[in-house]
């Protein structure tokens, strides 16, 4: 929604020249507060922020080469930043993901070396243009720096002299990420290396807010901390304000940890958690995170939102606003093509996939679509076999070649969703899906798997 409409003249500080742009403004604080995006704000955020375009970041911690779900909110937050007229910057902790944020933790991070951090922030910056402009001749177009740039040549001299003296041991003790790790019993307790990570983010801030014009830090409420040293080293160093706002930490309504499942975190790199898997993630929620999820994880705009929530409270079995949701993030994460590829490997197990789509999956969506479904696996050799002796003797689908029989007269055998009608049949190797399985169906709700070893 559109509160308060200006026109400003755009003139954010670059490393190497002013541009100067007319831009219409959206507020982005009224934005976020009816999403329920917003856990903590600095006074005087928002009236800032209406005075004409601004810049914000949101640090990263590259720990591993791809996001996942539990990351969206803060990147979300950056894209509704870009489309209320103003600068994202998306910091990757090259230097500061070497000694890890004691945040929220109970152990000391591992730390990493540069190339594998060099790697992380190359796949890293892939990820986020799929959801911030940083190609466009725009004067908010998206910027990704990395701390390692200004840390690497900083030596621990000279940082202590100029930035630790601004900043007490007994200011930064106070936070609560330092006192719950110190609470614990000594072995468990917290290195000098992590105690000194909330000045290093503060330094970040300081750095942005000196050569990228940056007046605010944004993040996860467990930042909280860690965000406001900076604003203080800002205002002790400069004189000159700074500001904060924290999103609320997402749990399902279980009080469950959001984004976590058996298998682990829900990937964005569709090598880690396929398209198919990422959009089961979201179509399975429970009607009351779909009523939230869709606030914070898309782009839909109010009234469209508070439309398909209402439609959905009237027929919830539908699950219509899971099916939103679900497509929207999905496309926005892994585009339209793969969106449909999973609705069509979805439809599979409900008898809504048809034999074209089955031979269209690669093997990584294939496993997904069947992961858990009852396998057997013969010799590449054995083929081909009689169909009968494939069901009742070298697998126990069936308890007997009678049975077997029947069932297949019946009408109720598929192999890979072609019924089969003749019991004499053999099936060989062209019969295979990616070379190596066979998906056997006996009725409509039993399903099995053969994969040739």
């Amino acid at each position: 929604m559109v509160s308060r409409i200006k026109i400003h003249i755009f003139a954010l500080a670059n490393e190497n020249y002013n541009i100067i742009r007319y831009q219409t403004m959206k507020n982005f604080v009224e934005e976020l507060k009816w999403r329920g995006m917003i856990q903590d704000i600095m006074p005087g955020t928002e009236e800032k922020l209406m005075e004409g375009p601004q810049a914000a970041y949101v640090g990263i911690d590259p720990t591993a080469d791809s996001l996942h779900i539990g990351h969206m909110v803060s990147i979300m937050i950056l894209k509704h930043f870009q489309n209320c007229g103003h600068k994202p910057i998306a910091l990757v902790g090259g230097a500061t993901g070497m000694i890890g944020d004691p945040s929220m933790k109970s152990q000391e991070r591992n730390l990493l070396d540069e190339q594998t951090l060099a790697h992380n922030v190359a796949c890293l910056k892939a990820q986020l243009s799929r959801f911030l402009d940083f190609d466009s001749d725009a004067p908010n177009r998206a910027e990704l720096v990395n701390n390692y740039d200004w840390m690497k040549d900083y030596s621990f001299l000279n940082f202590i002299r100029d930035i630790g003296k601004h900043v007490t041991v007994n200011y930064m003790m106070a936070k609560d990420s330092v006192k719950k790790r110190l609470s614990r019993d000594a072995s468990e307790g917290m290195s000098f290396t992590e105690f000194s990570y909330q000045l290093l983010q503060g330094y970040d801030f300081l750095y942005l807010f000196e050569h990228k014009n940056c007046i605010l830090q944004l993040g996860g409420s467990d930042q909280w901390g860690n965000i406001t040293t900076g604003s203080e080293l800002i205002r002790r160093m400069t004189g000159k304000e700074a500001f904060a706002l924290t999103c609320p930490l997402i749990r399902k309504a279980d009080g469950t940890k959001f984004g976590k499942t058996e298998k682990g975190n829900i990937w964005l790199d569709p090598e880690k958690t396929s398209p198919y898997e990422f959009y089961q993630f979201w179509i399975n929620v429970s009607d009351e995170d779909a009523e939230s999820y869709i606030r914070i994880f898309t782009m839909l705009s109010r009234e469209e939102i508070e439309g398909a929530i209402q439609a959905h409270r009237q027929d919830p079995g539908r699950r219509e606003l899971q099916k939103l949701l679900a497509r929207e993030v999905t496309i926005m994460v892994h585009g339209e093509k793969e969106y449909e590829n999973a609705v069509a490997a979805s439809g599979l197990l409900f008898g809504k996939g048809s034999a074209e789509v089955l031979q269209s999956l690669d093997e990584k969506t294939f496993l997904s679509v069947f992961a858990g479904v009852p396998t057997y696996e013969i010799t590449a050799d054995e083929l081909p076999m009689g169909v009968m002796d494939l069901l009742a003797v070298k697998t126990d689908i069936l308890p007997s070649k009678s049975e077997a029989r029947k069932l297949i007269q019946s009408g109720g055998i598929s192999i890979n969703k072609e019924k089969v009608t003749d019991f004499n049949a053999t099936i060989d190797a062209s019969r295979l899906l990616d070379g190596k399985y066979l998906w056997i169906q006996k009725g409509k709700k039993n399903n099995y798997i053969l994969k040739t070893i």
